[in-house]
């Protein structure tokens, strides 16, 4: 974490405990973010939050002089201009009061006690998807301004930086990043075998890989969790598909439009019960139905924080038991036909197709 644009970055850190004030701020001095500074009363932030110009704004929830909420959204109004300054939330919330805070600009929350690495490694993160949310803009600005309002598909730099914002989300829990890539790939694959023009099949190659841009939203404490997520965790995290569908939607590239879908809809079931609206069937769009396949492969056959792999035969056999449950049968079909073509499983290891 040595980047010169990072590390230069302005933070603003927000606090009623002056003790708790300096800790954060010497943790970061020492992480290498040499512009940093401390306010707490409301004037206080909102004349230091114009004039300072933050790219992150670190909140603390247990100011006894502040309501964390009320901070939040007075933050969101008075900087709703130009690119969303990220805000990490320190002490603790419940859970309604984070999925408020959410909507209201939270990005990250961090449980107190922490230490040093926790600080920096997740204002690196937020800083980082800030600077490539501003590459983006940046760019899209100059294509508007040169081709005009009618032409608005991205170019090739366009798409390299949602795939980089991409694999920085994924890198939380996969320090590879290759996962996002992997998922394109075999998405590509997959529609290819199920007979999709090949000018779709490439447009899936390039926005599956932002089908979990949503969990940017979601904490390292439920995202990494080892144990079982609780119902409430559980809704948090489930929350990353409409989240990731409000990130990518609202324009006009087709490729977007396809990528919104696929983050909404990776987490339908073919029998209903999956999330967010528990669509059925044909109902899923075909997109969605075909990351939900190569994803959940993917998954099982590499390691995370919280999961050891499985080997590629288990993973078959898992998708032949949710094939018709979780899974479109065809497009289960589909991809063990992938697979053995690819070398990757023989014949007959695949009883279920």
């Amino acid at each position: 974490m040595h980047d010169l644009g990072i590390q230069t970055a302005k933070i603003l850190i927000i606090t009623g405990r002056e003790d708790t004030g300096r800790l954060i701020h010497g943790v970061l001095r020492l992480g290498g973010y040499a512009h940093t500074q401390v306010a707490a009363g409301l004037a206080d932030i909102l004349s230091l939050s114009a004039e300072y110009h933050a790219d992150l704004i670190i909140l603390d929830a247990a100011s006894p002089e502040t309501d964390t909420l009320f901070l939040l959204e007075q933050l969101r109004i008075h900087l709703a201009e130009g690119i969303p300054v990220p805000v990490l939330v320190f002490g603790e919330l419940n859970t309604s009061a984070k999925l408020r805070a959410l909507t209201l600009g939270a990005k990250d929350f961090l449980p107190e006690p922490f230490d040093h690495v926790d600080v920096t490694t997740r204002a690196w993160n937020l800083l980082e998807a800030r600077r490539l949310t501003e590459r983006l803009t940046m760019q899209t600005r100059y294509i508007e301004e040169r081709f005009g309002a009618r032409n608005r598909e991205l170019d090739d730099t366009q798409i390299e930086i949602l795939e980089r914002l991409a694999s920085a989300v994924e890198r939380r829990d996969d320090e590879t990043g290759e996962h996002v890539r992997r998922v394109g790939e075999n998405a590509a694959l997959l529609s290819r075998e199920l007979g999709l023009p090949q000018d779709e099949v490439e447009l899936i190659r390039r926005a599956a890989p932002l089908h979990d841009v949503g969990k940017v939203a979601i904490p390292d404490a439920i995202l990494l969790k080892p144990e079982k997520l609780t119902q409430d965790e559980y809704e948090l995290m489930k929350s990353h598909t409409q989240i990731g569908a409000r990130l990518l939607g609202g324009g006009q590239a087709i490729l977007l439009n396809l990528a919104e879908q696929i983050a909404l809809t990776h987490h339908e079931r073919w029998d209903g019960k999956g999330y967010p609206m528990a669509l059925r069937k044909w109902t899923i769009p075909m997109p969605g139905r075909i990351v939900a396949v190569v994803d959940t492969f993917d998954a099982i056959t590499h390691d995370r924080p919280y999961k050891t792999s499985l080997s590629i035969y288990e993973a078959v056999e898992e998708l032949q038991r949710l094939r018709g449950g979780q899974f479109d049968p065809d497009v289960v079909d589909a991809f063990l036909k992938v697979l053995e073509r690819e070398g990757y499983v023989r014949r007959k290891h695949l009883t279920g197709a």
